[in-house]
């Protein structure tokens, strides 16, 4: 096997677990198969055959409503036959491990693994016990990673900026819990942005950052100001220990992106943010919903790279 999991030893994708360690050409791979899925979703029968016959299982051990439905959607698309696991139900709430419920899974004659856990780097143990021929799609693990979402996210800068070259982009909020953070930083610094941002309060930024390759600023008005691209992030509330802001409201008021802090960006800057939003806290409803958020487009590129993954990981 290859050292990087995630690769076959001629070098194609054989599973997705993270972006960190992936090469620029398997990102861009993933990106323009996304191009050629787009279209079906405007077909009449919006179904193509590539998948047909295969067994996806989407196995969500944490809660998720928007990754979870564009997942199945996506599988649907190419055909396959979808399993969702209904985890409250299942026979880990009597106490089974893990990887005895994969194994069990397996025995039906799986062929791919659509994983969301609390734990970091359940995906990779998951992957790492399978067997060969069947595929590992990580679709959130804890803190570190969510790449499907990295990659939609990348999908939709290239869509409406044409590439990553001469950008300057600005990630803002909660860094220090989120995957999705991590997953864009690793993805932006692959395909080559020249000026990638971090913005955020010091109690939301992980101690690692300024090895991460990014410039860090604590203030929004100055973290934004002629960027390209704002990528906001959700405060992962479930995830804080202890009181890291002193309230929502005063949250908004020195990080909340309102349409006078936007102004600061370029005009033809775009708004991003990978759901779910708090309005009112992150966000404000004029920027959600103005001409420059691209946030329900990033849903609709989702269904298309997540096809895209699952296509690649079957041979296609």
């Amino acid at each position: 096997m290859s050292p990087n999991i995630q690769l076959n030893e001629d070098g194609s994708l054989r599973h997705l677990l993270s972006l960190d360690g992936l090469p620029a050409r398997i990102l861009t791979q993933i990106l323009d198969t996304a191009e050629g899925f787009l279209s079906v979703s405007e077909q009449e029968v919006k179904k193509v055959p590539l998948l047909r016959g295969k067994a996806i299982f989407n196995l969500f051990f944490e809660p998720s409503t928007r990754t979870r439905t564009t997942f199945e959607i996506a599988a649907k698309r190419l055909s396959a036959d979808v399993v969702n696991l209904n985890i409250s139900a299942s026979s880990q709430s009597k106490g089974e491990t893990l990887l005895d419920t994969v194994a069990n899974l397996s025995a039906m004659h799986a062929d791919m693994f659509v994983v969301r856990h609390s734990s970091a780097g359940a995906a990779h143990l998951i992957a790492r016990n399978v067997a060969e021929h069947i595929r590992v799609i990580n679709a959130g693990d804890g803190r570190h990673a969510h790449p499907t979402q990295g990659l939609l996210d990348m999908f939709t800068i290239r869509h409406y900026k044409g590439g990553f070259h001469n950008l300057r982009i600005a990630i803002v909020g909660d860094i220090l819990h989120s995957r999705v953070a991590r997953s864009q930083i690793n993805a932006l610094t692959t395909l080559g942005c020249p000026e990638l941002r971090v913005v955020a309060p010091k109690t939301l930024l992980p101690h690692e950052v300024e090895g991460m390759g990014v410039h860090v600023y604590h203030r929004l008005e100055e973290g934004i100001e002629d960027v390209d691209v704002v990528m906001m992030l959700r405060l992962q509330n479930e995830r804080m220990q202890g009181a890291l802001l002193p309230s929502p409201q005063e949250y908004f008021k020195y990080w909340g992106l309102t349409p006078d802090k936007l102004k600061l960006a370029k005009p033809d800057a775009i708004v991003m943010h990978p759901g779910p939003m708090n309005r009112g806290v992150e966000i404000d409803s004029d920027v959600a919903d103005g001409e420059q958020s691209v946030i329900l487009p990033q849903v609709t590129y989702g269904i298309a790279v997540r096809m895209a993954v699952m296509s690649i990981l079957a041979g296609n």
